[in-house]
């Protein structure tokens, strides 16, 4: 099995690591040639916008749109997952162009600024074996999610945090910026299938 990670920006070296401990390939991917052999991919966290824009210049959107239309798994983290929802609220009205690929509607900077970032410790409907720490930095929710969307985690206050619509993977939050490697086993078992 081999993994891409998005390597254009972001936590991208951390995804790599935490599949590494896991015994995973996983490879830096930049170019549209170079996701030709990934059973999956990850676009992680960073800026969103930025992301996006690089995708864009690098000639990746198509590509990416590609797999998920075979059916190959994508994980967003953070930036991620707002590059991979069909609707973006952001405070500042500006328009965000993403992906357009899952059925969620994400609001952007929702926690507020870099110093209000956060930890929690979440729930995971797919996990049974204690809560999951979940790092927040400047992070998106879910403010809805289609009916084909499973929700795997929510805060106590109810905003959704980690969804799955069949083939795609979000979360709100970074798991690669901790030692719990539950979410890189769930998402590494998501590319076997």
């Amino acid at each position: 099995m081999k993994l891409g990670i998005l390597a254009l920006q972001g936590a991208f070296i951390e995804h790599i690591k935490a599949f590494d401990r896991l015994g995973i390939e996983a490879v830096e991917i930049r170019l549209p040639a170079e996701l030709e052999n990934v059973d999956s991919l990850v676009i992680p966290g960073g800026e969103s916008t930025t992301m996006m824009n690089l995708m864009q210049v690098f000639g990746l959107i198509d590509p990416i749109k590609k797999l998920d239309a075979k059916g190959i798994p994508l994980w967003g983290t953070c930036a991620g997952m707002i590059c991979l929802a069909k609707k973006v609220h952001n405070p500042d009205s500006t328009r965000v162009e993403t992906l357009g690929l899952m059925d969620i509607s994400v609001r952007r900077n929702a926690f507020g600024r870099q110093v209000d970032s956060f930890e929690a410790k979440l729930n995971v409907s797919a996990f049974k074996d204690g809560p999951f720490p979940g790092v927040f930095i400047r992070a998106p929710y879910i403010e809805s999610a289609g009916k084909n969307v499973q929700v795997l985690a929510k805060l106590p206050d109810g905003a959704i945090v980690a969804a799955r619509q069949k083939n795609l993977l979000a979360t709100s939050f970074h798991p690669e910026l901790t030692g719990d490697l539950r979410f890189h086993r769930y998402f590494a078992d998501m590319a076997k299938r």
